[in-house]
């Protein structure tokens, strides 16, 4: 009798799923079979799949990876089953937060679709996209304990990824622009605000004497450019003394402090190759910015973009002479003019600066 249930369901043959049915097997064998094809009333878990007429617990199983999907390198490749995969691309993004983030961290994000205040567009190429949250980043970083960070998430306002940090001593969290190679469980700490000394503290540096204490140049500390040793790869660079980092923020971006002291400004060297004075006391974040493989990324259709909220730009050269200096003439011509936006400002590589800027030591190698 057991083996001719078992035939019907092989996968729940168990002894524990014998000793569940020690009650209906009072019943001949005849009402055993019918009772086993027509969903017997057995309850093995509140569950609500049914496998082989019995009711069983579900399971989650951790899905194989598709076969539409390829890793090469870096970059998620897709197989060209439509002509949006054929050229998609992407960077890996298995090692970031899958849930959501932390609430009371975001504020909803209210789109203009690129109109001011009395409906005109003031900005092109701006409009739909998909509903957002803006993160909350710390960009001034004034807590002074050690942080530890929980998790690396993906932000959508951003390039780069974010990092959500919990400081040890109060068990505040906050987000901070994720520096590369940055793990969870690492430890993270912002020397811009001196904490209180203890006593302890106090009669180790009358010990010390003249002996200097360092700071620890670990990725994803906080600290002022005066106490950065020269020749460190920085980012999240500020521009006043007081102020929230506003330079070298972007995915892979990265910047070298050259030259630096107690006073004055110090000189730190861009990515671009330009050379720019810095207040000493402004802050910067050791290491360079994490998702350097964002600009290799390709889309690969234009609903792709669209998501993202970029609408479809026109050419000048496409429409009439009153829209665009390039529009109109007989066939494609620009008027043997230098290309320029809408407004008559150059729009390649014509310098458009009036004055040059006085914090650039060495401005940036031009073609």
């Amino acid at each position: 009798m057991f083996s001719l249930l078992a035939r019907q369901v092989p996968r729940l043959w168990t002894p524990n799923f014998a000793s569940r049915l020690a009650t209906p097997l009072k019943c001949n064998s005849a009402s055993l079979w019918s009772t086993a094809i027509n969903k017997p009333q057995l309850s093995l878990s509140s569950t609500s799949v049914y496998l082989g007429g019995i009711r069983t617990k579900k399971t989650k199983v951790e899905k194989p990876r598709t076969p539409l999907v390829r890793i090469e390198g870096n970059f998620k490749t897709f197989k060209p089953i439509t002509s949006g995969l054929r050229f998609r691309r992407y960077a890996l993004r298995d090692h970031l937060w899958k849930g959501k983030p932390m609430r009371k961290l975001t504020v909803a994000k209210r789109k203009s679709g690129g109109r001011n205040n009395s409906g005109r567009i003031t900005v092109r190429h701006i409009g739909g996209g998909h509903r957002q949250r803006i993160r909350l980043v710390d960009f001034n970083r004034h807590e002074p304990h050690p942080c530890e960070v929980e998790r690396i998430e993906y932000d959508p306002g951003r390039s780069a990824h974010i990092a959500l940090i919990r400081n040890l001593n109060s068990g505040k969290h906050s987000y901070i622009i994720a520096p590369h190679t940055l793990m969870p469980g690492m430890i993270v700490e912002s020397f811009r605000t001196p904490k209180e000394r203890s006593q302890e503290d106090i009669e180790e540096e009358e010990r010390l004497g003249e002996i200097t204490r360092t700071l620890p140049i670990n990725i994803g500390n906080c600290m002022p450019l005066r106490m950065v040793p020269t020749g460190t790869i920085i980012h999240c660079v500020g521009l006043r003394a007081s102020g929230p980092a506003q330079m070298v923020r972007t995915a892979g971006n990265w910047a070298q402090l050259v030259s630096t002291g107690e006073t004055g400004y110090a000189h730190v060297r861009l990515s671009s190759g330009e050379t720019r004075k810095v207040p000493v006391d402004a802050i910067c974040t050791i290491g360079k910015v994490s998702n350097p493989d964002h600009q290799h990324r390709v889309l690969g259709k234009a609903g792709a973009s669209r998501h993202l909220g970029i609408r479809p730009s026109v050419r000048g050269m496409a429409m009439n002479p009153c829209d665009h200096p390039h529009g109109g003439g007989r066939g494609k011509s620009k008027g043997g003019n230098h290309p320029v936006s809408p407004w008559g400002v150059l729009a390649k590589g014509g310098k458009t600066r009036k004055r040059p800027n006085p914090m650039v030591v060495k401005p940036r190698p031009r073609r």
